[in-house]
């Protein structure tokens, strides 16, 4: 596990050369990115949130597309369309942006609940389905969203299962004086992106994939995460709890976060730090709980706070 930790630590290392700060965020990506999950980063704009998904990808060297997300987008926009081809008089596939290995689909929620949906298939089954014939998409492959605040004009609310298929959310936040004065000197004369390498290989990247998922967790801690998990849906405050899947989020984001600090084994803190990013997306609140002034993430704490740890 030294190994993994190591390699992982030059792609921070990387990162940060261009993202001042926001060390938390970072981490929640390439915990993402272990566990061959989708992460949505939710904040308003000129946060760096294209900056980060972009600086990711110059690092891994991955094959990478940004989709606009506008509420005129279609579905074939994004998953491409088949064309008949007059000289040899077949159909032929012409991909979309979505055949890439990182995807940035840059404020989603800024197109319609259709075009939305249009992503549920790739995002679950690494797979899209265009007149009845299934393409695989490349690996790795992970879907960066971002979205502006929902209170925010022209914009469409993800349902529930756009959602769930989510394994983070996160928010980038303001910087502080210190970061946003460094964020002036570094960009005073040449984006540092520029200068981004290739951290390791993309054959290293799904080596390391496949040893994060064989970490170990004990039987308590699978049973600590599906205690947590229940109480979401029996919680007063809340109309709908997390699914099972997440569960199976908490789970496998927990075994990531013991590889990224070098162990061979999951401990309860893991599971702690990583409830709010994994589960709150998934809970849908009560009117009344909204105007206590509540949001998800304090129903997380909440939870976290009654469920005891039997070990």
């Amino acid at each position: 596990m030294k190994a993994i930790q190591e390699l992982l630590e030059k792609l921070r290392q990387n990162i940060h050369t261009v993202i001042v700060g926001k060390t938390e965020v970072v981490e929640l990506i390439m915990i993402s990115l272990l566990c061959r999950g989708h992460m949505l980063l939710e904040d308003v704009p000129g946060m760096g949130k294209t900056m980060l998904v972009r600086t990711l990808a110059k690092s891994l060297g991955c094959a990478f597309k940004r989709i606009q997300f506008t509420p005129d987008l279609l579905p074939s926009d994004i998953l491409g369309v088949s064309v008949y081809n007059q000289k040899t008089h077949e159909f032929e596939f012409r991909p979309g942006p979505v055949m890439a290995q990182i995807v940035l689909a840059d404020e989603i929620n800024r197109t319609s609940p259709r075009t939305q949906a249009s992503l549920l298939e790739c995002m679950e089954e690494d797979q899209i389905t265009i007149d009845g014939v299934g393409y695989k998409l490349p690996k790795p492959f992970l879907i960066l969203a971002t979205q502006n605040p929902i209170e925010y004009e022209g914009t469409f609310p993800l349902p529930e299962a756009q959602l769930d298929r989510f394994l983070i959310k996160a928010h980038l936040g303001y910087p502080s004086y210190d970061e946003e004065m460094e964020i002036l000197d570094r960009l005073e004369k040449r984006h540092p992106i520029t200068d981004i390498k290739q951290v390791f290989d993309l054959s290293e990247l799904l080596n390391l994939q496949e040893k994060v998922a064989n970490v170990h967790i004990e039987q308590s801690l699978k049973d600590y995460i599906v205690k947590i998990v229940q109480v979401t849906r029996h919680h007063p405050d809340v109309a709908l709890g997390a699914s099972p899947r997440g569960s199976l989020a908490l789970m496998k984001t927990s075994k990531a976060k013991a590889g990224l600090a070098g162990r061979e084994f999951v401990i309860p803190d893991d599971v702690k730090s990583l409830a709010g990013p994994t589960l709150a997306h998934r809970v849908v609140l009560k009117p009344e709980a909204h105007l206590k002034g509540k949001n998800s993430e304090d129903i997380i704490k909440e939870v976290l706070a009654q469920v005891p740890l039997d070990i």
